[in-house]
């Protein structure tokens, strides 16, 4: 008995001292801890109101789970500050908002010293920049030029965006005086996935990328910060209008890439590598005046754009449209979207291109218009059109007929069409002369008749006499009209026989309308000229009445005294 008391003695007292010893241990930790301290503490429990942690103290801290942006398991280790030993309820208060505060500034300033980014939330925009979250109710300011590696055209597009940050300055301690720059980072960020980019990617690869602007020549698609180009003319084997038609902004797409530049950056791709070009098989399915079919995609000033198939487009020119009609505008022949039928006048596969006619499906009047309206047909036909020069005359539709102001009278100058003819007036011509090759075909009105120039040269030679009539004083002369209508110029120095008498006293004894006998000096038929003299006319006149006179005293007295004679001999 004695010994079992001596056995129960010492458990009990061995008991006490290991009691001892851990409120020793207990107390020395207790001293260890202090408040304000930064702490790791478990988690032991979670509520919906609190998460409970163990610090290593005799009782549990207890953090709001508002406090928490994602809510801890049972065992996660959390940092948090130890507020205050023991209140007067014998809690342990401790603060993971103040342990967050804590991190985040030492962060920043190990960040700024070794110039590493720190993470961050966009905020609101204030004036000249942004305000940025950097958690804990840490706040920074970030400059707009600073904000993006391009140009911001609209400030708010920003807010909410969660990015990294370099720190440009920090003020001091535990105050938001914070200033961040977040284009450098981005800038060193397209930079390296660039270089990843050239380094990894070849020619004929395929790449993802995002739409992200259009131009008129294409669109710029964004590979991860940088951009690479997709020209209009890599869209499709076809004819590509507008990009847009292909490609929408945000869209997410693969591509070809077909051509890199390391030294300039420069990245081309294409979607329609993706299928064989159709030009490798041209010759195969089309030839030289080959009648074919297409849609026309394109109206321009010059001409209309024809797709024979997806990838084939030719160009059919304005001049190609019609055999007789000028055409002012493609447009007044076709539509986009019109289905035609055309022929293949030539062809580059090296270039791409294709040369359509839509006349030559068609038969060419102008092959047979020689033998419809021959030199001396006679039509009475319809004036469309006056210029200075003449009168247009349709023959038919898409063919006119030039009538020249020259080929109106045979002898009055018409000095404009207008003076004789109006459009839509219906005139008797005859065709004078057909062009077939230049698609040409002349028209004459006096040709009708017979040329009153050859009547006048049959009956008036060099050196007749006619009457005419005054038909306009000049100050060089007097015009005449002559028998058939010719008119005849009487110079000024062959008015008057009397070289005393000037032009001015001379041209007084006539007037319009007077009848007057000239001499024909000359006349020149294909110039439609005739030169007419007064003075000659008085003088032959006399050289007649002289030679009358001297034929009837032929007979006289041979011997006799003849005064006439010797005047003539003078």
């Amino acid at each position: 008995m004695d010994q079992m008391e001596v056995a129960m003695n010492e458990t009990s007292n061995s008991k006490g001292n290991i009691q001892t010893q851990l409120q020793e241990e207990y107390l020395k930790s207790l001293g260890a801890l202090e408040e304000g301290q930064l702490v790791d503490g478990d988690v032991i429990q979670v509520t919906n109101d609190y998460v409970y942690i163990d610090v290593g103290y005799k009782s549990e801290g207890k953090i709001p789970t508002s406090e928490f942006s994602e809510l801890p398991k049972v065992g996660d280790v959390v940092s948090v500050v130890l507020i205050q030993k023991e209140n007067r309820h014998g809690e342990v208060i401790v603060s993971k908002q103040k342990a967050d505060l804590k991190v985040i500034w030492k962060n920043l300033r190990e960040a700024a010293a070794e110039k590493t980014p720190v993470e961050g939330t966009i905020a609101k925009v204030v004036k000249g920049g942004y305000d940025v979250s950097l958690g804990a109710d840490i706040h920074a300011f970030l400059p707009i030029s600073q904000a993006d590696s391009q140009k911001v055209e609209k400030a708010e597009k920003l807010v909410g965006t969660k990015s990294m940050f370099y720190i440009e300055r920090l003020y001091s301690d535990n105050k938001a005086n914070v200033v961040v720059n977040r284009r450098k980072y981005l800038e060193e960020s397209i930079e390296k996935n660039r270089d990843e980019f050239f380094n990894n990617v070849q020619v004929g690869d395929t790449v993802k990328g995002a739409v992200k602007s259009f131009t008129s020549f294409g669109a710029f698609i964004d590979l991860g910060g940088f951009d690479g180009l997709l020209h209009i003319n890599d869209m499709s084997w076809g004819h590509v209008t507008r990009p847009k038609d292909f490609v929408k902004k945000g869209q997410e797409i693969e591509l070809k890439v077909i051509r890199l530049d390391p030294e300039e950056k420069r990245i081309n791709l294409s979607l329609k590598h993706f299928s064989e070009d159709p030009w490798l098989h041209f010759e195969e399915k089309y030839n030289v005046n080959q009648v074919v079919k297409g849609k026309v995609t394109k109206l321009t000033d010059f001409g209309a754009f024809i797709e024979l198939e997806e990838g084939i487009e030719g160009l059919a020119h304005i001049s190609e449209f019609s055999w007789t009609k000028k055409i002012n505008k493609p447009s007044d022949m076709v539509a986009i979207g019109d289905e035609v039928e055309c022929m293949v006048l030539g062809y580059d596969i090296q270039d791409g291109r294709v040369s359509l006619g839509l006349k030559q499906v068609q038969d060419n009047p102008w092959d047979t218009l020689a033998e419809k309206y021959p030199v001396g047909t006679k039509l009475t036909r319809k004036v469309v059109k006056l210029t200075n020069a003449g009168a247009f005359i349709e023959l038919e539709d898409g063919i006119d007929g030039f009538l020249h102001a020259d080929d109106l009278s045979w002898t009055k100058k018409v000095r404009h069409p207008g003076s004789e003819l109006e459009v839509g007036q219906e005139i008797e011509t005859v065709v004078i002369d057909v062009e077939v090759e230049k698609h040409r075909i002349r028209l004459g009105v006096k040709q009708l008749t017979e040329d009153p120039w050859a009547q006048f040269m049959d009956q008036y030679k060099t050196g007749s006499t006619l009457e005419g009539e005054i038909v306009s004083i000049t100050d060089f002369g007097i015009f005449v009209r002559a028998p058939f209508g010719i008119e005849g110029l009487v110079n000024k120095a062959n008015l008057s026989d009397n070289r005393d008498e000037p032009f001015e006293e001379a041209v007084k004894k006539y007037n319009v309308g007077d009848k007057i006998n000239v001499f024909v000096v000359d006349v020149n038929p294909e110039k439609q000229k005739a030169a007419f003299s007064v003075k000659e006319f008085k003088r032959k006149q006399q050289r007649d009445e002289i030679s009358q006179y001297m034929s009837s005293n032929n007979d006289s007295e041979s011997d006799g005294y003849n005064p006439f004679a010797d005047l003539l001999n003078k």
